[in-house]
């Protein structure tokens, strides 16, 4: 079997193999004796979350997602523009073009970036006054700050920045990772969203869905609190013993109906799941426990800070996730409007960026410290940018056209930029970074040829990046 077997020959049902061979005497022959075989051996349900071999040697093992929703302006942030600063208070010049907007602001007077920027570390890579902790890391970052999109929406982008598709629907990211690699751990689920504890994200859930995939593959959200995850507990009513009667019962019952079903795949990953429910009752609870954390940790995420008492927790979490082996863990930071400053900047950001900075250098700190940061790939950024334009004088309106994604650790070259918007931050120009580049990398540094990482829906083989896509060697350490 080759690596990465789910990706070469997904599991598909009797019927599927039917539809697929157009009903001939073959495909018939051919899921007997799968079914013969499973019998014969004796199978058990599969899980779905079974480690997988990756198609080459990974640098990363796992991924911390970063979200910051809103679309952070990586011209006041991660991508110094001195003709922004130089030509502020002035239109854009007719030289751009036109240019496509949410909110007409083409023709609004160009806006110098809020705060200074300035080199920082040994590589001098140039970062914003609004982040101070994360510019200690400064050479432990890759800044790719040609990214650019197809829709200047939140919801779209959203999505796309989440599946490679502007339309709902389609597998998250997290969920192709949990489908391709599986998880190191059996008692917890391969991806898992910690989202903010506001009013949601634009779009909602399927940013985290698993799409056509198998349910299993979805992000399992973790809520702050005691109880991370809903319904998980038995009534007290219900002993443990009692309870462990009833689920040997079960399961005894699944298999014989498993085993009747000719061992269907989607049959034993819904059976997987109510397994992994059981054995998520004591693990999950410690997870959230952060009474076993030294002081001095709680200290260097900000959870004995106020502002940074919220990120600063889930960021913690993140950590304590993959060193259980968690494959894909996302944050999010902002409700429903979050860093979408469309009025403020410096206000909008500043309040983020108090929320967000220390937490994330902590989480760099501890990673490091920990050996973890070497094969563990953190990935920081929104669904897009802002315009250079100004938008109701101190606002920006939004840019998918470019805007900056950060990596660190996971193999890559740190203190470093890649790529270049226009001179004013505009559009991607020099080496420019497509959605489906960035997810093809992302799968490469975990060992997945995104080519190959492929499910049979509809009549054809679906994958991340669609019929798009290209590695950015040119980042890897």
């Amino acid at each position: 079997m080759p690596a990465c077997g789910r990706q070469t020959l997904p599991a598909v049902s009797r019927r599927d193999w039917l539809a697929q061979a157009g009903g001939g005497f073959g495909a018939v022959a051919l899921a007997a004796m799968v079914a013969g075989e499973a019998r014969a051996a004796g199978a058990a349900p599969r899980s779905p979350y079974a480690a997988l071999k990756p198609h080459h040697a990974p640098r990363a093992k796992r991924v911390i997602s970063l979200f910051m929703h809103g679309g952070p302006s990586h011209v006041d942030l991660f991508d110094p523009k001195p003709d922004l600063v130089r030509y502020a208070g002035k239109p854009l010049p007719e030289s751009f073009g036109p240019v496509m907007t949410r909110r007409k602001v083409a023709e609004n007077p160009l806006l110098a970036p809020v705060k200074p920027f300035r080199p920082r570390g040994e590589s001098g890579l140039p970062i914003s006054d609004f982040l101070p902790h994360i510019a200690r890391h400064a050479d432990e970052l890759c800044v790719l700050r040609s990214c650019h999109g197809d829709s200047v929406n939140h919801p779209q982008s959203v999505y796309q920045m989440n599946t490679g598709s502007i339309l709902m629907g389609r597998p998250s990211l997290g969920s192709w990772v949990a489908y391709g690699l599986g998880s190191e751990n059996e008692n917890l689920p391969a991806f898992l969203v910690l989202p903010d504890p506001g009013t949601g994200i634009k779009g909602g859930p399927p940013a985290w869905g698993s799409g056509f995939l198998p349910a299993a593959y979805q992000g399992t959200t973790l809520r702050p609190g005691p109880s991370p995850l809903l319904h998980l507990h038995p009534p007290e009513s219900v002993g443990a013993e009692r309870q462990q009667q009833a689920l040997n019962l079960i399961r005894r019952l699944n298999e014989q109906h498993f085993a009747a079903r000719d061992y269907d795949d989607q049959l034993a990953a819904r059976i997987s799941s109510y397994e992994l429910a059981f054995r998520m009752q004591s693990s999950a609870p410690e997870l959230v426990d952060l009474s076993g954390e030294t002081q001095e940790t709680l200290s260097l995420y900000g959870v004995d800070q106020g502002v940074t008492r919220d990120f600063g927790t889930r960021c913690l979490l993140a950590r304590r996730l993959i060193e259980r082996g968690v494959r894909f863990v996302q944050l999010y930071s902002g409700d429903t409007n979050g860093w979408d400053a469309h009025n403020d900047v410096l206000k909008n950001h500043g309040d983020h960026c108090k929320a967000t900075d220390k937490p994330v250098a902590g989480l760099l700190t501890d990673l490091r410290r920990r050996g973890l940061l070497d094969d563990t790939l953190v990935v920081w950024g929104g669904e897009f940018g802002r315009m250079p334009m100004s938008e109701q004088g101190t606002g920006r309106d939004h840019n998918p056209w470019g805007y900056s994604v950060w990596f660190a650790g996971g193999g890559v070259k740190g203190g470093m930029a890649w790529g270049a918007t226009d001179p004013v931050g505009l559009r991607a120009e020099e080496n420019p970074v497509h959605v489906h580049d960035l997810h093809a990398t992302i799968l490469w540094i975990l060992g997945i040829d995104h080519e190959q990482l492929t499910f049979f829906h509809n009549g054809r083989d679906e994958r991340l990046t669609d019929v798009a896509g290209n590695v950015v060697h040119e980042i890897l350490a």
